[in-house]
């Protein structure tokens, strides 16, 4: 028998997208490159959507298809999928919270090594964009929501049970934390070890 952590061939080769989707999620990446690109030269609110639509060589209204608002360039992600994905490739009979802590970390590894560059510019864009925060916040709800359904399968509990709701809105305050203590002082700790760090706290029960 192979051992646990091999792929199988069909995790090791998902089906290729179509040409359409292709293109789709390269002009997506290609907004939100040209996009950050301006904010870190200009800044956020001196750069307006058209400006950002010129740099994209698209329309103004080809932005606002893939991102209703310019909140929402630097607010969609991907991170809900993977932490989703990382979550559940952990092993059944692993805790709960464990499983969580280490899917967030494994999903965190994967995000830091596709492009570090964007997620410093995004971990600053939050720290000083009040309007950015404010959409952040409200979105949490849809993130808290997918994390107490798959800690639900893990526990058999409801994924409106009040202890479920309770570590998944400790977690997501925690790692929120993180990141902001991380900007804060200038990002140069690894930000994986803080991020492990910060969920060891929450694990051993909140005692200093």
């Amino acid at each position: 028998m192979a051992p646990a952590e091999t792929p199988s061939v069909a995790q090791a080769a998902p089906p290729r997208l179509g040409l359409r989707e292709r293109k789709k999620i390269q002009t997506r990446e290609s907004i939100r490159r040209a996009a950050y690109r301006l904010f870190e030269e200009q800044g956020y609110d001196a750069t307006p959507v058209d400006r950002i639509a010129e740099a994209a060589d698209v329309s103004p209204s080809t932005v606002f298809r893939y991102f209703p608002t310019k909140e929402d360039i630097v607010l969609t992600d991907e991170y809900d999928p993977a932490l989703e994905a990382a979550i559940r490739a952990r092993p059944a009979e692993e805790p709960p919270v464990e499983a969580v802590r280490q899917g967030a970390i494994a999903s965190m590894r994967d995000i830091v090594a596709r492009d570090m560059t964007e997620f410093r510019q995004r971990a600053r864009l939050m720290r000083e964009v009040p309007a950015l925060r404010r959409r952040a916040a409200e979105g949490l709800g849809e993130s808290g929501h997918m994390l107490c359904g798959v800690l639900a399968e893990r526990t058999g509990r409801a994924a409106d049970d009040i202890e479920v709701r309770i570590v998944v809105a400790a977690i997501f305050a925690a790692m929120n934390e993180a990141l902001l203590y991380w900007d804060e002082r200038g990002q140069t700790e690894d930000v994986i070890a803080l991020v492990e760090r910060t969920l060891d706290v929450l694990g051993r029960g909140l005692t200093l």
